[in-house]
């Protein structure tokens, strides 16, 4: 019985190696030795050009590394622009745009500065946060507000006066209207060091 099946096995898979064979020699003779030779030779031209796009790379790879190598080793990525502080300008303050006794936007003027105290458009994370020191704990933070890196380099202001961040926020509702001073903390977070400026302003509402 054993032998039987043995031998039906065979001959199903003689059959199969037949059929797959038939099968392969049909789909070759589909293609045309013309057809074969016109196919390898753009496959060899794409292969010519990822090696020359990649001998291209390679070469400025080379450059870049021979540029790094030459600098002096004092120098480093930190130094590139070399934060020092965080200024908030004195134009920050709240407005009234309808004139309505009710103030509906706070506009915060940040400054980066390098050490010669020129202001340079440092990328990096902000919080602003708005305080009333005289009211009671729980309850002085008056709002507070994120800014990424992608959207505050969109908000570099320039003008013949000055040149800063311009960060406006909505405070329509946060502030009574009573005359006291409120105060503005910002923290810069510098993505080029990772290094934390923190900086407060008063801002005079008499």
């Amino acid at each position: 019985m054993k032998s039987k099946k043995a031998k039906l096995s065979a001959v199903i898979a003689v059959f199969v190696l037949a059929l797959t064979a038939g099968c392969e020699d049909s789909a070759n003779r589909k293609i045309s030795p013309a057809k074969q030779i016109e196919k390898l030779q753009q496959e060899n031209e794409h292969l010519k050009m990822q090696i020359e796009q990649s001998r291209t790379e390679a070469d400025n790879l080379k450059e870049q590394v021979q540029v790094l190598s030459g600098l002096p080793e004092q120098v480093r990525l930190e130094t590139l622009y070399n934060l020092q502080k965080v200024k908030i300008s004195r134009y920050t303050n709240l407005y009234d745009k309808d004139r309505d006794g009710r103030y509906e936007t706070l506009i915060v003027y940040l400054q980066p500065m390098d050490e010669n105290g020129d202001v340079i458009k440092a990328a990096g994370a902000v919080d602003v946060q708005l305080w009333d020191l005289n009211k009671q704990q729980g309850q002085a933070l008056l709002g507070q507000w994120h800014v990424e890196p992608g959207e505050l380099k969109k908000l570099w202001f320039a003008t013949l006066i000055t040149i800063n961040y311009r960060l406006t926020f909505d405070v329509a509702g946060k502030i009574e209207g009573a005359e006291e001073d409120l105060v503005v903390k910002v923290t810069f977070t510098d993505y080029l060091t990772g290094r934390i400026f923190k900086e407060q302003r008063v801002i005079k509402r008499r």
